[in-house]
């Protein structure tokens, strides 16, 4: 499975981004897809998941009630729609596949893709 993220940018504190998240290979849509974030100087850590089938999400505490992931398995695609950023959100956002939710965790990964950068000014 190949990933590839887009969407990410500067934004002030309070505002919205929408993250995407291209997916490509035979079995793309079958797969749980998560998005993981890593600021300067720390760990990388989980954000969000969603089923393969889009009928369940699950967030990190952190970001409960201001972001929402989708997916579009029409057009393999899932969706990181942040709002009421913050400054602390600042990261380098991945997107994850595996086979099943339980191993999107930042040790067990199976497929990466590429980071994007959101910014969250002060």
């Amino acid at each position: 499975v190949q990933l590839q993220a887009s969407g990410g940018g500067l934004v002030q504190a309070g505002g919205s981004l929408r993250l995407s998240c291209a997916a490509s290979g035979r079995t793309s849509s079958s797969y749980a897809m998560g998005w993981f974030r890593q600021a300067p100087g720390q760990e990388r850590e989980f954000v969000a998941a969603i089923m393969w089938s889009g009928s369940r999400t699950y967030y990190a505490d952190s970001v409960k009630g201001r972001f929402t992931m989708s997916r579009d398995n029409g057009k393999n695609t899932v969706y990181l729609q942040m709002n009421s950023l913050k400054p602390e959100d600042t990261a380098v956002y991945y997107c994850a596949a595996d086979v099943s939710t339980s191993q999107l965790r930042v040790g067990t990964v199976g497929y990466w893709g590429q980071g994007t950068l959101v910014t969250v000014s002060s």
